[in-house]
């Protein structure tokens, strides 16, 4: 039987409608139980209708109905009865409340409290039934969005609403989401606002998106698919009609492969990580990808297609041009000293030794033309103070770029989502990179003003005794527990998307140069003995007399002993091991190659290509260090007459030292382009700190395992680390050979080797053979001239030439013969 419950008062009265159903959330006999302790009279009747169809002026009625789908529930809701579900009655009896009012129906407060918006719907009846199901839970709709709106029910990623929503950090979530706030509307202590339940439900960014992605590797393009996959969107191949966006890898894509509709937005990968680090879809207009082309750089094009037939205005031009691709790097606050006697020195290939570890510099902050006279020469101990300067503020740039970009964002309160990480996650991370920073940032300072006021008598020294304690207390904690940090990096980009978001955000940003933040937090590793090799460099060219050579001396004990606080498990062993295979197999090379701190990255075999740093045709080998190049040749065969009775050990080094160049030397790295008269060839712009000039070093890649865009990446990527920068790529120029005077043709061929080969010798031969010599330097001359009249790649210029030479090989064999007789007598 149907029993019905009336409750009344002078003001209210509840009336409990029982059904069959309703036994399965609460017995009656509870209900009455609660309904009598928040103190409401009740009362007893058989018939709904008596009460429904009713008017009273001295109390209210209220229905309590298990079913709101019932057909009482539709005859009570068409009389504009008062109706409220069990729900409700627990709520207020445990919350000690008078019963809430409301003028439509009220099974629950589920959504209590809680301001809906919709948009996207297309479905006027399935939007209606969300509606009513919202206020039976206690919920509120705004047809219009604002600040009092708490969720967004979103059916799409299009709209002002949904852009209003994330600009606000406004939760965006699905229908489905009301769908099941409603099966749980029984449950008296659950909220549907509860972020663990509404998580579930958000709208993906990637929703109704379908996208493409042009100019990434393809490891990072299959991350980049996957990670659309699992935040709601899919992936076509690029000019597929059905994609919406096409992100775009900007440092890489120069110009698009064709026009893509206007229906299809492209943007910038930013725009891609973006989106999942806020969880929702970011707005393109922030984010289009435009066509970057710096002005400087058309300049330095310009310069480099332009050719006289004029030997002397050549070399004008290709200074002007080196000049022009290192000005993006020349920047020196500091006028130049005034000339020193002293300084008044040539440099040698030889004296590149003396140099270890000193950054970029710079002629002056104006650069010169052609036209102008040259710069006097500037003190070499103010040279390598100014460069000491430069890396110390490039440093303190990345210190604030990693506290600025990563560590604030990170630490900030009312984050988008919430937050990325933990406290102990960032401070993991990130250890004491602050108070490297702050006495950095002091020690940059000091130089500042020491250079703005230069004299020879000015010590550098005290300016790193006066920081010395400090920097004990600062790096160890740090460098100690890098890997720690760098561990914790991985681990929470793994399991964290919006985090693994937020790094690649920042890492496109132009700031960071595209490292990653471990590769920008190893730098204090690496900052210290960077230190050391720059003081004693300024130690070398400092004067005996000069009391700053003592202070030097005790500031480069004082960062030794920092460095001792280190562990020694930071040591690379195999490194080490690398480096002094390096000392035995190049004859001549320097003993202060050996360093703690210094690791083999790179070996490549090359053909030099040019005059410097030794003749073209020679076989080079590059050994790139972390912090320096070696530089050598193959070693020319030797006739021995008189062999040693001792015998020799172990073979004779197959390599000659010809340099050991400070990565911090190299002012460009020149990607030549692959032409008819040029292969595989690279060069670099270098510039001692003694010299005032640019020099260009070119060569040609002879290893097919070597990968020459691999190989100068790696290359920038470690003269930005030795300088410290963080703009890597922008070291490397792509550049027309023919401009740089620079050509691989016929580094093969049979009279380019046998030139080379009388080249070579006669460089052994002293002034009493001058006369052999200058016969050997005129058949060179004409085998030159027959070159340049018969191509040799022609096989008609092949036979006219055939004729011609072999009698001059003859003379050329004899003249050799006789010049290595010399030799040995």
């Amino acid at each position: 039987s149907v029993n019905l419950l009336m409750l009344s008062a002078s003001s209210v009265s509840v009336t409990y409608y029982w059904n069959i159903f309703f036994p399965d959330v609460v017995s009656p006999q509870f209900l009455l139980f609660l309904i009598q302790d928040i103190n409401t009279p009740f009362i007893m009747t058989d018939n709904v209708q008596e009460f429904a169809d009713g008017e009273n002026t001295d109390f209210e009625t209220v229905f309590v109905l298990k079913d709101f789908d019932s057909p009482d529930y539709s005859y009570l809701y068409k009389r504009d009865n008062r109706i409220v579900g069990p729900p409700v009655v627990l709520h207020c009896a445990a919350k000690e409340e008078p019963l809430h009012f409301s003028c439509r129906p009220l099974y629950s407060t589920t959504m209590l409290n809680v301001s809906l918006c919709f948009t996207g719907f297309r479905n006027k009846e399935e939007m209606k039934n969300l509606v009513n199901l919202v206020h039976h839970m206690g919920g509120t709709i705004r047809k219009d969005f604002s600040t009092k709106v708490t969720h967004l029910i979103a059916y799409s990623t299009h709209g002002e609403k949904y852009r209003l929503a994330v600009c606000m950090g406004t939760p965006i979530l699905t229908p489905s989401w009301i769908h099941k706030a409603w099966e749980r509307r029984d449950d008296v202590h659950f909220h549907a606002g509860e972020e663990e339940f509404r998580t579930e439900f958000k709208v993906p960014p990637f929703q109704d998106c379908i996208l493409s992605f042009l100019g990434f590797s393809e490891e990072e393009k299959t991350n980049m698919e996957e990670r659309t996959l699992k935040h709601g969107g899919g992936y076509l191949e690029v000019g597929d009609e059905r994609c919406t966006h096409m992100v775009v890898e900007e440092n890489s894509v120069k110009e698009l492969p064709f026009t893509p509709s206007k229906k299809v937005f492209v943007v910038k990968q930013e725009w891609f990580w973006g989106s999942i680090q806020m969880d929702a879809r970011a707005g393109e207009s922030m984010y289009l990808y435009e066509k970057n082309d710096s002005p400087a750089m058309k300049k330095a094009v310009s310069l480099l297609s332009l050719t006289t037939p004029n030997s002397n205005r050549k070399r004008r031009r290709l200074r002007d041009t080196l000049a022009q691709l290192t000005k993006e790097t020349e920047i020196s606050p500091f006028p130049p000293p005034r000339k020193r006697p002293s300084a008044e020195h040539s440099m040698s290939i030889g004296s590149l030794l003396d140099i270890s570890n000193t950054p970029e510099t710079c002629k002056s902050s104006k650069p010169s033309k052609s036209s102008t006279p040259v710069l006097s020469k500037q003190s070499a101990r103010w040279q390598v103070s100014k460069e000491l300067y430069q890396t110390e503020s490039n440093y303190v740039d990345i210190l604030s770029t990693i506290l600025q970009l990563f560590k604030l964002p990170l630490e900030k309160e009312g984050q988008v989502g919430g937050p990325i990480l933990a406290q102990e996650e960032i401070k993991t991370i990130f250890g004491s990179i602050p108070d490297i920073y702050e006495v950095h940032t002091r020690i940059k300072n000091d130089l500042e003003e020491l250079l703005s006021d230069w004299s020879e008598s000015r010590s550098v020294g005290n300016i790193i005794l006066k920081y010395s304690k400090e920097l004990v207390k600062a790096y160890p904690p740090f460098v100690n527990f890098f890997e720690m940090s760098k561990e914790t990096i991985v681990r929470c980009e793994k399991q964290k998307p919006r985090f693994h978001a937020f790094l690649k955000i920042n890492q496109a940003k132009p700031e960071c140069g595209r490292q990653t933040l471990a590769e920008l937090l190893i730098r204090p590793v690496q900052r210290l003995p960077s230190v050391a090799l720059l003081l004693n460099d300024i130690k070398k060219h400092t004067s005996d007399d000069n009391p700053d050579k003592i202070t030097l001396e005790k500031a480069i004990e004082s960062l030794k002993e920092v460095m001792t606080h280190i562990n020694e498990d930071k040591r690379k062993t195999e490194g080490q091991k690398q480096i002094f295979d390096v000392v035995y197999e190049v004859d001549g090379c320097p003993a202060n190659l050996l360093s703690s701190h210094r690791s083999l990255v790179y070996r490549v075999e090359t053909i030099a290509l040019g005059d410097q740093p030794c003749d073209r045709g020679e076989h080079v080998t590059l050994f790139l260090f972390n912090d320096c190049l070696e530089i050598a040749r193959k070693r020319h065969k030797v006739i021995n007459t008189f062999k040693s009775p001792l015998g020799q050990t172990r073979p004779p080094p197959p390599l000659k030292h010809i340099a050991l160049m400070p990565l911090s030397q190299i002012r460009r790295v020149l990607d030549l382009q692959d032409t008819e008269e040029c292969v595989n060839a690279f060069a670099l712009v270098v510039r001692p700190p003694t010299e005032q000039e640019n020099l260009l070093f070119s060569f040609q890649l002879t290893g097919e395992e070597t990968v020459k865009s691999a190989w100068l990446r790696t290359l920038c990527r470690h003269v930005a680390n030795t300088i410290c920068r963080a703009d890597a790529e922008d070291l490397i120029q792509c550049t027309d050979p023919d401009s740089l005077q620079v050509s691989t043709k016929d580094m093969d061929s049979t009279l380019s080797k046998a030139s080379r080969a009388i080249k070579k010798t006669s460089k052994k031969v002293n002034t009493k053979e001058f006369r052999y010599v200058t016969c050997v330097r005129k058949i060179y001359l004409t085998l030159e001239l027959l070159m340049k009249t018969f191509p040799s790649d022609s096989s008609e210029g092949k036979k006219k030439m055939e004729g011609s030479t072999s009698s001059l090989l003859i003379l050329l064999m004899c003249l050799f013969l006789c010049s290595k007789a010399i030799c040995c007598s």
